[in-house]
């Protein structure tokens, strides 16, 4: 076992490790967190969808569009009478060469169909297991000819304060502070009897 939050006079804490922790609060899916504008989708255009600021968490990995900002995303040209499924995607990538690692939003066009058109494929793998190039669907952008339809959410949105967990500790202060106005009635009580018997 090796310490992580501690001091060890060197360097010691891994980007991978900090990914566990997260995991366990988070779980290892691909998440929003409930803060800021949580990565909001917006269509600008038939050509530009813009994703406004939030977290996201993907197998633990932490990435952010800073608060007040957001980043503008080029979706390619429809094709008239046709229809065509995109995905936005957080993509992890990690440098063979230097180990640096980073995480952008991509946009993966898919083919146009008549009908039912297929997702685009993306990049599958994990973090964890060492790949290096892993995509994370964030939006699924349904286009019908040359129009924008529709821009569905993929990850839930997730909040550490869960609310189950506020109310039960609401709760628990609720009964204590009914204990312990209890027990100051009876130390009271007690002590009121005991001047009055010594009187």
């Amino acid at each position: 076992m090796k310490i992580i939050t501690g001091y060890r006079a060197e360097p010691h804490i891994t980007a991978q490790q900090d990914r566990n922790v997260n995991m366990g609060i988070f779980g290892s899916g691909t998440y929003i967190v409930d803060m800021g504008s949580k990565l909001a989708a917006t269509v600008v255009s038939a050509n530009e969808i813009t994703i406004a600021d939030g977290l996201l968490v993907a197998e633990g990995c932490t990435a952010e569009i800073e608060r007040g900002t957001s980043e503008s995303l080029e979706i390619a040209n429809g094709s008239q009478g046709m229809l065509r499924t995109d995905l936005i995607v957080a993509r992890y990538t990690k440098a063979s060469g230097t180990g640096v690692e980073d995480m952008q939003l991509a946009v993966i066009t898919g083919t146009p169909a008549a009908s039912n058109p297929a997702d685009p494929s993306y990049n599958t793998g994990s973090i964890a297991a060492g790949d290096t190039l892993v995509d994370f669907p964030i939006y699924k952008v349904s286009l019908n000819g040359i129009s924008i339809e529709n821009v569905t959410r993929i990850p839930s949105i997730v909040s550490v304060a869960k609310t189950s967990d506020v109310s039960a500790v609401s709760s628990a202060l609720s009964t204590l502070s009914n204990t312990v106005t209890t027990l100051s009635n009876k130390i009271g009580n007690t002590a009121m009897g005991t001047v009055a018997t010594t009187v």
